[in-house]
This record gives structure tokens, sequence and C-alpha cells, in this order.
């Protein structure tokens, strides 16, 4: 049970690590799949056997090598091993980071199908099965994973190379892998000190360095730094709780001044985008922990500049709920019959949105709002206060 327990961490911690050094070293995605998977199972049969090594990442690593140097040893008749042991503790495992960038930056690859880029990433970079990115992207699994199979072959047969490309490819590509490491912190933002906030905050950080000049960038991590410095806020004894009601306290200020120097980087440079105005957004927000209050007219100025930017339709729900704090409910209900009806009737943020604003004026209405909403909500401690938030309401 210990063997299979570190083996999932590993996995958990390290797959897309791992699978980046494996990859780079042929263009062969698939390949190092495979070989990872072997080495993994491996690890089940001779762990619980011959006891966990003492690096059992630098294990895995050697083994899927071995895997991939016999595959090739069948057409080039190369004789090469190397055996693991529980020492193997190679630079390759304690210096990682860059090979990951620049699977990000394979992955964002120009002659790939742009939808891709953001599902490839976050499948070979984070480590996310096919029917979690399916579900993000409202496909169905087997589409998913087809379509991400192909994908990885056009890696292979176009011999696209593994390095982060010239700054004149940048534009071509650093969107998409902005898009994928942001992705990559949504699907895990409720409980964001878990493994994939922590690679997606990780990777932003790591991007910053890399591109200190690329003010987006700089937004990217300014925008995941303020989201995970409330990590031990947004949840108390197992239920959610509004960024509004946080225990100021309880956030963590050193990471807030990490993205406000961050920010005031990036204004700098002025060249204003998303990311920017998302961080400016929830830097906002930090400013309650000194002042006690929140700028909702602020907040409802970096919305407006939001939707030019990015005019999505979670954007337009959250302009109004913000317009619904600073001016009233009726105006930001107001703004919430300006979105298309029926995306809106399935979409949780706009039902939660509207159920708030409708809970002083009509509690009736709002507790069978919330009732929607909670359908929709896979999430156990935003379920639990969705329903304490209904069930408190009377009419």
């Amino acid at each position: 049970m210990e063997a299979a327990r570190v083996a999932e961490q590993v996995a958990r911690d390290s797959y897309g690590r791992l699978l980046s050094i494996l990859a780079s070293r042929n263009g062969d995605i698939l390949s190092a799949e495979d070989a990872l998977s072997d080495a993994f199972a491996q690890a089940l049969k001779t762990w619980p056997e011959n006891g966990i090594p003492s690096n059992p990442e630098g294990w895995i690593l050697t083994v899927a090598r071995n895997k991939l140097t016999d595959e090739q040893r069948k057409v080039s008749r190369l004789d090469y091993t190397d055996t693991p042991d529980d020492s193997a503790d190679t630079e390759e495992t304690k210096q990682m980071p860059d090979e990951r960038l620049k699977l990000l930056f394979v992955c964002a690859h120009p002659s790939i199908d742009r939808g891709l880029h953001t599902p490839l990433m976050l499948q070979t970079v984070l480590g996310l099965e096919a029917v979690d990115i399916a579900r993000a992207f409202l496909v169905s699994p087997t589409a998913m994973a087809q379509r991400l199979v192909r994908a990885k072959r056009k890696i292979r047969d176009a011999n696209i190379p593994f390095q982060i490309p010239n700054v004149t490819e940048w534009p071509d590509r650093l969107e998409a892998v902005m898009e994928a490491v942001y992705g990559a912190y949504s699907l895990d933002w409720l409980t964001a000190g878990d493994e994939m906030g922590q690679e997606a905050f990780y990777l932003a950080s790591l991007l910053a360095k890399l591109l200190p000049d690329e003010p987006e960038v700089l937004g990217l991590n300014a925008l995941i730094a303020l989201n995970f410095s409330r990590t031990d806020a947004r949840i108390q004894e197992g239920e959610f709780v509004p960024l509004t009601e946080h225990d100021t306290t309880l956030w963590d200020a050193d990471l807030i001044n990490y993205a406000t120097h961050l920010l005031s980087k990036a204004q700098r440079l002025k060249q204003i985008g998303r990311f920017q105005i998302e961080a400016a957004i929830q830097s906002v927000h930090a400013h309650r922990a000194d002042t006690g209050v929140t700028d909702w007219q602020a907040i409802v100025q970096l919305y407006s500049a939001l939707m030019k930017f990015y005019p999505t339709i979670g954007s337009a729900v959250a302009h109004a709920a913000a317009v619904g704090e600073a001016f009233g409910s009726e105006q930001g209900i107001a703004l919430l019959d300006r979105i298309d009806a029926k995306r809106s009737q399935s979409f949780q943020p706009a039902l939660v949105t509207r159920a708030h604003l409708l809970s002083k004026t009509d509690p009736v209405g709002a507790r069978a709002l919330y009732t929607r909403a909670i359908d929709l909500t896979t999430e156990p401690p935003l379920r639990q206060f969705l329903t304490k938030t209904r069930d408190a309401l009377t009419g």
C-alpha cells in the first residue's frame, strides 16, 4: 500500500516534468507516455518486494528512459543500459523547469490546431486526464482523447523541435501558453493549495523570470499570486467563504506584495492586457486588508475595461456582480438581463449572481435560482455554502 501511495504521489507531482524530459529526447510524446506508464507499472511490481527507492522520481525516470532506449535499440542496435537504484538522483530530476517550459511552447506550435493548444498542455505538461479536460471544454472524453492523440502524432511526424522558440515566434505561442497555465489554476481554484494550483503558480513564476519584460506574463503571475494568497481563507470548516467575507488576516501578505511588485512593473511597460486587468481587480480586493473596505466603483471600471479585451460570459457576469455591489441590485440585474438567456440559464456563476442580487427583494425567486445553481455545482465546499445561503432565505 505504501509503494502504491508513493507512486501515485510521484505521478501527481512529477508526471509533467518527467514526460517533458523523456519527450525532449526524440520529440515523441506518445512513446514517452508509454515509457512512463511502463515505469510506474514496474514500480508497483518491484517496490513492494525491494523497498521504495530513496529518490522515487529519479528511479521512475531511469526506468522510463531505459524503456525508450530499448525501443531505440530495436531500430539502431544501440547497446545501452542504465540500472535504476536507490540513489538515482540525476541533475535532470533536480532541475527540470526549462524542459517543462519547452514542452509548453512545443504544444503551442502554430501548426497544431489552436483549439488543442490548451488541452494538449493540460495533459502533457500538467498531467490532467482526458476526461477532465473534456469536461472543461464541453466535449466527450472519447473525442478529446482522439484529438490529443492526433496532436501528439503531429508533433512527432512534423519533427517539431523541443525548444523555447526565438523571440520573433513568441507572439504566436505565448498567449496559448498563458491560457494553459491559467486554465490549470482555474481548474483548481477552490483548493489552490493542491498540486495543480501549485504547479500553475510555479509555471507562471517561471514564465515571469524567463520573460521579465512581457507585461501580460507579469500580469498572469500577479493574478495567480493574488488568488493564491487567499488559499487559507477560501475554505473554513469544509465550507466555501466568499471573497467579501474572507478573514484578511489569513491572507498571505508576502504573496500580495510580490504580486503588487509585478503589477507595478507591468504597468510601467505601458501595454495593457487581459491578465493585467484581472490582476488589478484582485489587487483592489487585496487592499481591503489595509483599508477594511472594498472600492467597488474601481472594480466596476476595471471590469468595464476587461470587457473590451476579454468579452466572455464570465467577465460579463462578474461585471454585473460588481455593478450590483457598487450601484445597487437593480442595475446589476439589468446587466445580467443583457446576457444571452440560453447561455446564462446553464451558467452557474450567472445563476448565483442573480440569486444574490435578488435575495433582498425576492427571496422566493432567489431560492429557486440557488437550487438550480446547486444542481450545477460539483465542489462540496461550494455546494455546502450555496445550500446554507439558500436555506437561510425566508419569504
